[in-house]
C-alpha cells in the first residue's frame, strides 16, 4: 500500500508542477503567469521589477540572451533583452514606471508592422 501512495504523490506532485510552471508564449516570448495585455505586443506583470529579471534570467539565461540597461532615472528602470537569433522576436524590454512592470515585446525586423519589407535598402544608389 506504501508503494501505491508514494507513486501516487509523486504524480500529483509532477502534474501540480508541471501545471505551476505553465506560462503563456506569444510570439515566441515566454510570459510570466498572470501577465495581462495592455497594448500591442505590451504587457502588464504583478510581479516587482527584480523579481521579473530574476524570471527572465531563468527562461532566458544571460550567456545566450545578452542584457543592456537602457533606462535608469527617478522611478524609472529598463533593461533590454536580446534575443540572438531574431527569428520570432527581436528582443524584449522589461521597465518599470509609475509602480508597475511591463513587458514589451520587439518583434522582427522583418515583420510587416516594422514598415521595412523584407529585401527593402535604406541605402540610395549614388549617381555620377
Amino acid at each position: 500500500m506504501t508503494g501505491r501512495w508514494a507513486r501516487g504523490l509523486a504524480a500529483a506532485a509532477a502534474l501540480a508542477g508541471a501545471l505551476g510552471a505553465r506560462a503563456d508564449v506569444v510570439n515566441g516570448v515566454q510570459l510570466p503567469d498572470g501577465a495581462v495585455k495592455v497594448g500591442e505586443n505590451r504587457y502588464r506583470v504583478k510581479e516587482d521589477f527584480e523579481g521579473i529579471l530574476k524570471y527572465y534570467r531563468s527562461v532566458y539565461p544571460v550567456s545566450a540572451f545578452p542584457r543592456r540597461q537602457i533606462v535608469n532615472q527617478p522611478g524609472v528602470k529598463a533593461v533590454h533583452i536580446t534575443n540572438p537569433n531574431g527569428k520570432t522576436f527581436e528582443g524584449l524590454n522589461i521597465y518599470l514606471s509609475n509602480d508597475e512592470v511591463r513587458i514589451y515585446v520587439i518583434p522582427p525586423a522583418d515583420s510587416p508592422k516594422s514598415g521595412k519589407k523584407r529585401g527593402d535598402s535604406t541605402k540610395k544608389k549614388e549617381s555620377r
